[in-house]
């Protein structure tokens, strides 16, 4: 299933539901660093990557969504990660909750265990205030104090404007390699497909496309890929 006119949800994101998070500087806007590394473009010209230029700071890298590199050769272009952009349809059953497992809500307090966790798993992507993005869950390890062993939340959220019903990513899906195959990562997924259809909200995610272990998990989930989107890389000299 193929949609293109699924909006850029991190261009909708910082122009809506998280404007209170944007920092823009002309065509240009972006999360600041410690929240998340995602910019957005109005136009695709060398102009605004040279505003996007001035957003970063030496050396740093940054992600864009697009189908194509960006213009302009005041940034680095380091490469593309294909990614599946999977939707969970509103008219769906939701999958059953794991009422066994002791699914806590996370806060901000507990982000030095949050960033630990993630970059095990996708080094970077997690920072020290991604907390502030959303509604994040976890798994504590009752054997060991303070050690997260699984967690799922979300980052990019938006509402559009002829849309009642906001769109709100499922994000920072991980698990430590000492705990995988205990269905952690399904039931906190699962946990939040419940609470964003509380709230009346489309849920969606974005995976690896080569990443076939978490799209097997998905699908049987329910969710559906929606197209394959390109995560443009670029950096800023140092």
């Amino acid at each position: 299933m193929a949609d293109a006119s699924f909006p850029n949800p991190i261009w909708s994101a910082l122009r809506s539901t998280q404007k209170h998070l944007t920092i823009h500087h002309g065509r240009a806007q972006r999360f600041p660093a410690d929240v998340a590394p995602l910019a957005s473009l109005d136009e695709d010209t060398p102009e605004a990557i040279s505003d996007l230029r001035t957003l970063l700071a030496p050396g740093e890298t940054i992600y864009l969504a697009g189908s194509s590199p960006p213009c302009g050769d005041s940034l680095l272009y380091r490469g593309a990660t294909p990614c599946l952009r999977m939707v969970f349809p509103q008219d769906a059953s939701l999958p059953a909750r794991n009422l066994t497992l002791s699914i806590r809500a996370l806060t901000c307090a507990d982000a030095p265990a949050m960033v630990a966790l993630t970059n095990v798993a996708f080094p970077g992507f997690f920072r020290s205030r991604t907390c502030v993005m959303g509604a994040y869950f976890g798994l504590w390890n009752p054997a060991q104090p303070g050690a997260l062993i699984a967690m799922a939340g979300e980052r990019l959220c938006f509402q559009l404007d002829h849309n009642k019903h906001p769109y709100h990513e499922i994000s920072g899906v991980c698990t430590h390699p000492d705990h995988l195959g205990q269905g952690y990562a399904a039931a906190l997924v699962t946990h939040l497909l419940h609470h964003q259809r509380s709230l009346g909200a489309h849920s969606f995610l974005h995976v690896v496309s080569s990443n076939v272990r978490a799209i097997q998990i998905y699908q049987r989930l329910g969710f559906q890929t929606l197209q394959e989107v390109q995560l443009q890389r670029l950096k800023r000299p140092a």
